[in-house]
């Protein structure tokens, strides 16, 4: 018989899946986008195709939270079934609405305004999920932290942490469809530049990606402390 908690089970591996493959796409279609010997119109496909990679890992990193959080219920790791479950997702939903409106205008000014939106939710989310996780683990809830469940708060510590740097890759490709369109009206060195030292960060920052998340499957496989 498939329960529910299988298919959030399944839905989980899958946004894990989406998010560290569309990271990867992204890391290395970058390099093309800084190339200069290439044309100006090729950079731009390479851009775009960055994009289109990428919009499927910010759809998983964006329902990895709330899919967590609604096995956890399951799991009696957190207590919060209900109304908060089904509030949960539609606040989800809404901020996957916004997500997708962004990648849909991206070249536009609508699109980077729908971006910084995105990205002020995360602002807002990264501090209540460490403060929560925190509080949970010295015992103060809101999140069940006793024997053997202490890895539920550390989880979404850690995910909290790897916000954190997907905000600052968010930051890195916002600016590349600032500096591209400066870039259409000619050759400039200076844009040239901050392009190349704003990947040369993503790139670095990506390793650091890669062993946050592994850490963070790690910890949801084996349910370990």
């Amino acid at each position: 018989m498939i329960t529910t908690l299988a298919v959030l089970k399944w839905l989980h591996i899958i946004a894990m899946v989406y998010w560290l493959g569309g990271e990867w796409g992204v890391f290395h279609t970058s390099r093309f986008v800084v190339d200069r010997k290439l044309s100006m119109e090729e950079r731009k496909r390479h851009m775009s195709t960055a994009y289109i990679i990428d919009i499927p890992a910010r759809t998983g990193i964006i329902l990895l939270m709330p899919i967590g959080l609604h096995m956890g219920y399951y799991w009696g790791v957190q207590p919060y079934g209900g109304g908060y479950i089904v509030a949960m997702w539609a606040l989800t939903f809404a901020w996957l609405g916004i997500c997708w409106a962004a990648f849909f205008y991206r070249e536009t000014d609508r699109g980077v305004l729908l971006t910084k939106i995105d990205e002020k939710i995360r602002f807002v989310l990264i501090p209540l999920i460490l403060l929560a996780a925190i509080s949970s683990l010295m015992g103060h809830g809101p999140f069940n932290a006793g024997e053997m469940q202490k890895w539920f708060s550390i989880k979404l510590g850690l995910f909290a942490g790897l916000l954190i740097i997907g905000l600052i890759l968010r930051f890195i490709m916002r600016e590349w469809t600032t500096m591209f369109r400066i870039l259409a009206e000619g050759p400039n060195d200076e844009v040239e530049d901050r392009l190349e030292q704003s990947i040369r960060l993503g790139r670095t920052l990506a390793y650091f990606y890669w062993t946050g998340i592994a850490t963070v499957a790690f910890f949801g496989a084996t349910k370990f402390m």
